[in-house]
């Protein structure tokens, strides 16, 4: 039985297993990435952030009308 397990070892490592490296090197590069426009993204990150600060600013005049003490 060890004799057979050894036998079958090697030939796993020594027989099948280059065959496995060779065509994993074998692939060809991927390509080169593309460029990303942010434009889009960054114009309503940019609108976001004005209507953020327009409802701030108006709960803060409200705020300063209305005193609760």
């Amino acid at each position: 039985m060890k004799k057979y397990l050894s036998i079958v070892s090697f030939i796993i490592i020594f027989v099948l297993a280059p065959a496995f490296v060779e065509t994993a090197i074998a692939q060809p590069p991927p390509p080169p990435p593309q460029d990303i426009p942010i434009d889009g993204g960054l114009g309503f990150l940019l609108a976001a952030g004005i209507g953020y600060a327009a409802k701030k600013l108006h709960s803060s005049k409200k705020d300063n009308n209305n005193p609760t003490a």
